[in-house]
């Protein structure tokens, strides 16, 4: 069994992210060999980044807080992974950022696809994610789902997004053939070495 966890890249009030990480997980769900999971950072409320020594550092003192631990543990738990994100200001979320600062060794090797919206649909938060997925040795696939804003802002007028965001199956679905695909073959060569 591959897993996969969608990660939620926004914890604010109102946050429009809850929902197509939840219709990428359902689509997930469907694929046979795929233990889809999600991870809300609400639930994972990490400090801002604050170590002696970076997780890359072979030979660091082990994690302090209790919160890193158990977010260290479900991204070694995971073999590839689906950020949902937001775009602030050209990037990511400053809680996505730090979620992705705390650990290293852990994300090694793995894959990683993207689903955005926002400012020019999170086009530029992506490819701020993908240079840094690439030092954190992820493997970016290429296919993203970027969400436009019309479906964005059904949302905060109480519209149905759900409507907007099943106009995206067909692009969710080249995503998620993608991200089987290079997750099972890094799990692979993973277990070869």
């Amino acid at each position: 069994m591959t897993t996969i966890s969608v990660i939620v890249g926004s914890t604010r009030e109102g946050r429009f992210s809850e929902k197509p990480a939840q219709w990428l997980l359902q689509q997930l769900k469907k694929r046979d060999g795929v233990d889809a999971r999600l991870l809300d950072l609400r639930d994972f409320p990490m400090p801002f980044f604050d170590a002696p020594a970076p997780p890359a550092m072979p030979g660091r003192p082990p994690y302090e807080h209790e919160v890193v631990k158990k977010w260290t543990a479900a991204i070694a738990a995971s073999d590839g992974f689906v950020f949902v994100t937001p775009e602030y200001n050209y990037g990511p979320s400053a809680v996505l950022k730090n979620a992705l600062d705390w650990v290293y060794p852990e994300w090694n090797r793995k894959a990683a696809a993207f689903v955005s919206w926002g400012g020019a649909a999170g086009v530029r938060s992506v490819q701020q994610l993908r240079e840094i997925a690439i030092e954190l040795q992820i493997a970016p696939v290429r296919s993203s789902v970027h969400i436009p804003a019309t479906t964005l802002w059904a949302h905060f007028q109480g519209g149905d997004v759900n409507a907007g965001l099943a106009e995206l199956d067909g692009q969710a679905g080249i995503l998620i053939n993608d991200l089987v695909w290079w997750t099972e073959a890094l799990k692979v060569a993973r277990g070869r070495s």
